[in-house]
């Protein structure tokens, strides 16, 4: 498995989503488990954007897991999913939910960035904004190539490079305007205290590709004008303008 000293970004990550978003979530997540599979910001359907390859009989790890929905929608799936988390109130969540409505699969309390798993345990490696936005890239990629088996699959979302250029410092949404130099969305020191990753497209398939993977496909998402949202940092009129949501494929060789 890998070794990887905890960077203080995790630290501070674990006590963001501790302390300051883990209710806001869970106040969501039984509606989630109970949803059919639908993706990102928009909770775009499943059968618009075909995220999930075929699941019967894999095993698949959710970086990332939060409340672990994911999860639940792989078993249903026939799938037999393990979810890790930074957080221990959503993991916390996440197990009341699997004691009240089931299913129940492997969930552990630990950094993406470093798994306390086997090499070539999975088939599948999935991320909605979890690693993919809140783990470094040079870390958590290569942690996930080496979880996956030989021509395993890795997705993740996570929002444009685009969308946090267009995001300043300290404001509530995007703008129709460049806010950021590009070289400093890399890494973003966050104003509730925890550190946002966002490598850009050129830098991001060079991890890939030095960490053994292909990329398949990069699907950058726009949303139709009516689209709706809880989260308020981009709005409908941006979004379908100009993609908020990157969903990424790529294959372990």
């Amino acid at each position: 498995m890998g070794v990887v000293a905890e960077d203080e970004h995790a630290a501070r990550n674990r006590v963001v989503w501790d302390e300051r978003y883990s209710g806001w979530f869970g106040d969501r997540a039984a509606e989630q488990w109970a949803a059919e599979p639908h993706w990102g910001i928009w909770a775009t359907p499943e059968s618009d954007l075909h995220v999930l390859p075929e699941l019967v009989d894999k095993d698949v790890i959710d970086l990332g897991c939060g409340t672990a929905y994911i999860g639940a929608w792989v078993m249903r799936a026939g799938g037999r999913p393990v979810g890790i988390d930074n957080s221990a109130e959503q993991l916390a969540t996440a197990a009341a939910l699997q004691a009240e409505f089931g299913p129940v699969f492997p969930l552990i309390h630990g950094n993406a960035e470093d798994v306390p798993l086997p090499d070539a345990s999975f088939d599948v490696a999935i991320s909605e904004y979890g690693a993919s936005s809140w783990c470094d890239p040079t870390l958590w990629i290569p942690e996930a190539a080496r979880l996956l088996r030989t021509h395993g699959q890795l997705i993740f979302l996570r929002n444009s490079t685009l969308l946090e250029l267009c995001t300043a410092v300290g404001a509530d949404a995007a703008t129709d305007r460049l806010h950021r130099p590009y070289a400093d969305v890399a890494r973003i020191a966050r104003t509730d205290g925890g550190t946002h990753f966002q490598l850009p497209t050129g830098q991001m398939i060079r991890v890939l590709r030095d960490s053994g993977f292909v990329v398949d496909e990069l699907t950058e998402f726009v949303v139709p004008a009516d689209a709706r949202s809880d989260y308020g940092y981009v709005t409908p009129e941006w979004a379908s303008a100009w993609p908020s949501v990157e969903v990424w494929t790529a294959t372990r060789i």
